[in-house]
């Protein structure tokens, strides 16, 4: 992940999808999913760009990261 995005992510296990899921709750819409953690990990890496670039492009408002939305 590029240094400069700190956006939360979350991973979980989905047995409907028989994939672990990956979220941004920041950034609506961004998730990704992969057969392993570390493959979905990855794969939002990549989404998050292309979400930054894609609200770039259409004039949207980025969400500055918050750090840690959620406690357990």
């Amino acid at each position: 992940m590029s240094a400069n995005i700190r956006y939360e992510v979350i991973l979980f296990w989905s047995d409907q999808d028989q994939a672990f899921i990956a979220q941004v709750p920041e950034l609506p819409g961004c998730a990704a999913d992969g057969e392993t953690y570390q493959e979905a990990l990855a794969a939002v890496e990549v989404v998050i760009n292309e979400w930054i670039e894609t609200a770039q492009e259409l004039g949207r408002p980025i969400p500055v990261p918050k750090g840690r939305l959620l406690f357990a």
